[in-house]
């Protein structure tokens, strides 16, 4: 299979790459403009091409003679300036939205790509039919208690947004929503999957390493179950 990955550099994005390379994919990174990909960041076996995400034709450039696109679109640069990219999804949270549209237009011309979106969590349902993106009580509380400023909010709400566009579209596409609580740790391999609500633990938490949401991204592109749906995975 050969797997496109859209922010192959960022904290998410590398570990894609990693288990996809470790399954004997191929693997076609993105990066805005992959003459700066530094050299330590480049690996065997992966080919680099710039996009623009926001840019179909940019995108549809790219599409042709791949299986999967896994898009884990940032502005900025968050693996390597997490405050920069805080800044620019506060300053235009519509840009999840726009990338959304331009995914989706590029796929116009190459249907039977399928299209898997990194997005966030803040669109999980904390209880039936609640939103915690729908919610400033709710959504100032969880965003104080990860230490990310209130205004962070309008981002957040950004990520909620490129659902319901994704949710108009009859491409082939997949939302994929990690745990609220998700850091570089340990890949197990062991975790539950969930559709719109969260995966709590025993002491109520959501949680979830992103090597262990790469193995859920990559289990995905390999057998798909949820195409035009949402998913979500946690301990």
């Amino acid at each position: 299979m050969r797997i496109g990955v859209i922010g192959a550099t960022g904290t998410i994005g590398s570990q894609v790459v990693a288990e996809a390379l470790d399954r004997g994919h191929l693997v076609q990174a993105f990066s805005r403009d992959a003459s700066q990909v530094k050299s330590n960041e480049r690996r065997d076996g992966v080919s680099w091409a710039s996009v623009d995400v926001l840019d179909p034709a940019s995108i549809a450039a790219a599409l042709p003679g791949l299986d999967v696109l896994i898009s884990g679109f940032q502005p900025g640069n968050a693996a390597h300036d997490i405050a920069d990219t805080l800044r620019r999804s506060i300053a235009d949270p519509t840009v999840y939205a726009t990338a959304a549209r331009a995914l989706l237009k590029a796929l116009e011309s190459h249907p039977r790509t399928r299209l898997i979106v990194i997005g966030g969590a803040g669109s999980l349902e904390v209880e039936p039919g609640v939103v915690r993106a729908d919610s400033d009580e709710l959504l100032h509380a969880t965003l104080d208690q990860v230490g990310l400023p209130r205004e962070y909010a309008a981002a957040v709400r950004g990520h909620r947004d490129a659902l319901n566009v994704l949710r108009t579209s009859n491409r082939l596409w997949t939302y994929f929503s990690p745990a609220e609580d998700i850091a570089p740790g340990e890949r197990t391999g062991r975790f539950r999957i969930g559709g719109d609500q969260p995966v709590v633990d025993a002491d109520g938490r959501s949680r979830i390493s992103v090597e262990d949401a790469a193995v859920a991204l990559i289990d995905e592109a390999e057998l798909p179950r949820f195409v035009q749906r949402r998913f979500t995975i946690g301990y």
